[in-house]
């Protein structure tokens, strides 16, 4: 079987909206250059098409033509590494995502402790920001919940009473293991942040005192964030305004 045969085999197996690369063509690294003319003539033939440089998917047919991968799919390669969680998407994007604002953003940005990332994939510029910790399967969606209350106050034209309500009903689907996880990552955050968690927290288990969490603020600090007790009862316990 000649790379050519080998490429559309491997291809036709693949899901429509998939992307891929020359390693997931189980192809030898010598084989590079003539799988790139066998890829060039499947692009013509409109079988797959170009995401980026060494990026390629299959495109989704429908009864409407050609539909690219959703976002993650096309991050996937800066996403993960051996099947292995390294980065998430964060900013305006993951916001728009969690329905915190309408805005739809021409960059986007991955949080990673990887090197630095700065690319473009289709129309997408793709740069990274530094994660507060290594990034894992396990982790990554509590990062993106701090991240929230990281942006709180600069997210495009969010609400406030909307972005509580959110967090306040993501928390509360929370285990107790991934709620102390959540503590955990959080203390590796600014204040801010451990501070307006543990204000959620305690609207959430009234009972609980976060020793952790309270230990680790400074007690003569405030922290503003437009907020009253009506939206949040919690507020002044934590230096809140």
């Amino acid at each position: 079987m000649n790379v050519t045969e080998k490429i559309e085999k491997r291809i036709k197996k693949m899901s429509e909206g998939t992307t891929f690369r020359y390693q997931e063509l189980s192809i030898n690294q010598n084989e590079y250059p003539a799988a790139a003319k066998a890829l060039e003539r499947l692009i013509k033939k409109g079988l797959i098409s170009r995401a980026s440089t060494g990026l390629f998917y299959k495109p989704r047919q429908t009864a409407f033509g050609k539909l690219k991968p959703k976002e993650e799919e096309l991050l996937k390669p800066f996403l993960f590494r051996d099947n292995r969680r390294v980065a998430y998407i964060t900013g305006t994007s993951l916001y728009n995502r969690l329905k915190l604002t309408t805005q739809v953003p021409n960059n986007i940005k991955l949080a990673t402790r990887d090197k630095r990332i700065v690319t473009k994939v289709g129309s997408l510029q793709v740069r990274s920001v530094k994660s507060y910790t290594d990034v894992t399967n396990d982790n990554y969606y509590l990062l993106e919940l701090l991240d929230v209350l990281k942006d709180f106050k600069t997210i495009p034209d969010t609400d406030k009473n909307q972005t509580i309500k959110f967090m306040l009903q993501a928390i509360k689907k929370l285990t107790v293991k991934e709620v102390d996880k959540l503590i955990k990552v959080a203390i590796l955050y600014p204040p801010r942040v451990r501070a307006l968690l543990g204000a959620l927290l305690s609207k959430l288990n009234p009972g609980e005192t976060y020793i952790e969490l309270k230990k680790s603020i400074n007690p003569l600090t405030e922290f503003a964030f437009g907020l009253t007790k009506e939206q949040l009862s919690t507020i002044e316990n934590w230096n809140i305004n």
